[in-house]
């Protein structure tokens, strides 16, 4: 059975929840979109923070941090941004990292989107269901 994790991030329109756990394995997978739901202008750093920060406001409620991740999978659409989304991404995670992989797509369900994150935690114990 698998339990949502309650976040203040923006309400998908889509039936989808911004994530997931079972078996003590949190699941979800971000996007750069800000509070009103439009993925964030500016270009990569921009929309990897934002992301990020997602990413750590889920984890956050799900009663874990970034030190909990166990995996990432870092997608993008231009193989020269991953230079900024590792910068970006060292200064969110640090020693032990988690296993990740870097995977070079043609293109995002929203056209503008240039980065999207699956990410995948180990989760001590199990959210309440509240909202952050």
């Amino acid at each position: 059975m698998i339990q949502p994790v309650a976040t203040d991030l923006y309400a998908a329109k889509a039936p989808l929840e911004w994530a997931v756990i079972g078996n003590g394995i949190l699941f979800t997978a971000q996007i750069p979109i800000g509070a009103d739901g439009a993925v964030v202008d500016g270009g990569i750093e921009p929309q990897t923070r934002q992301t990020l920060e997602n990413l750590r406001h889920t984890l956050a409620c799900a009663g874990g941090s970034m030190a909990s991740l166990t995996q990432v999978l870092i997608y993008v659409t231009r193989r020269e941004d991953l230079a900024t989304v590792n910068r970006l991404y060292a200064e969110y995670v640090s020693a032990p990292y988690p296993n990740r992989a870097a995977i070079i797509v043609s293109g995002f369900a929203r056209e503008e989107m240039l980065v999207e994150m699956v990410a995948y935690a180990v989760m001590q114990e199990t959210a309440d269901g509240e909202t952050c």
